[in-house]
């Protein structure tokens, strides 16, 4: 039987679908079937050019392979779905840096290596969020990249309590925190100064954002653990809880947010040798994409 492969284009980094477009004519070259999706709910007429759009969800039922055009953040909109339909994902990159994306829109031609079905799956750790509020669950998620803890739109001090399995692990005060996988390690974790971990590691990151006690910078963690947030002293200032840069969550003082790893996991096809060592150089350090002029 012919594999079925659903094209996920971002419209708004694929202007035209001419990179949709080439990499249809490839597939089809090779002998699949292929299908074009919104990444996004209620996209604007016309923007998929004269694609005929498929609903995503009734289409992942009976596909192979989704194949992703845009940024990382295309990805991650897309990884809950995808981890919970057990679908592997190829992205290709037209984005900015692109950590998770496998190609760049220039290799296009790599995608005949598709055709023997005969490629690479690497597992990336998602993490399951929950918020326990009077007792009962109120709110569940699940990411790839991170569970993020902040203050909202008027910037406060909030203070936050993290247990590991129910023992202390570390007072918080600052801006808030953020609870990330190995793949979220390069994403806003960073950018608040903590570590680069390999993507395909089992780890948790608890990196804190503008702390004022400075004890620590941030932990990394087996993920066997189960962690809890709770919310202390914060009165009536908004707090917010986002996963995966999902719309945000207001918790209350009492709420209990739990992270720990999921038994679901982001499947990514890999086509090329590149380490992720090699990616991370190539991208970030000086003399890299960024240092070219």
């Amino acid at each position: 039987m012919s594999k079925k492969i659903i094209l996920c284009p971002n419209p708004d980094r694929d202007r035209g679908m001419k990179a949709t477009r080439a990499a249809e004519k490839i597939l089809h070259e090779i002998g699949f079937e292929t299908v074009v999706c919104s990444p996004f709910r209620d996209p604007k007429e016309g923007a998929f050019a004269d694609y005929d759009v498929k609903p995503l969800l009734q289409e992942l039922k009976d596909a192979d392979l989704l194949i992703t055009f845009g940024g990382d953040g295309t990805i991650l909109h897309l990884a809950k779905l995808v981890a919970l339909n057990k679908i592997p994902v190829l992205g290709i990159n037209m984005g900015g840096l692109g950590f998770v994306a496998e190609l760049e829109v220039g290799e296009l031609d790599l995608l005949r290596k598709l055709k023997d079905w005969d490629f690479q799956l690497e597992q990336r750790m998602m993490l399951d969020v929950s918020v326990i509020r009077d007792g009962k669950q109120i709110y569940t998620n699940l990411g790839l990249n991170d569970a993020v803890i902040r203050e909202g739109p008027i910037s406060h001090v909030i203070h936050l309590k993290i247990s590991s399995d129910g023992r202390h692990l570390a007072d918080i005060a600052g801006d808030g925190v953020i609870i990330s996988t190995p793949t979220g390690s390069t994403a806003y974790s960073l950018s608040a100064g903590g570590p680069v971990v390999e993507p395909v590691a089992q780890t948790m990151v608890v990196c804190p954002i503008c702390i004022h006690n400075m004890r620590f910078s941030s932990y990394v963690l087996s993920p066997e653990h189960v962690l809890t947030v709770e919310l202390e002293r914060n009165g009536r200032k908004p707090v917010y809880l986002f996963v995966d840069e999902s719309r945000a969550f207001a918790l209350r003082s009492d709420d209990k947010v739990t992270v720990r790893r999921s038994r679901y996991t982001t499947t990514l096809v890999r086509l090329t040798e590149k380490s992720f060592c090699e990616i991370f150089a190539q991208k970030m350090l000086p003399g890299g994409l960024n240092g070219e002029k």
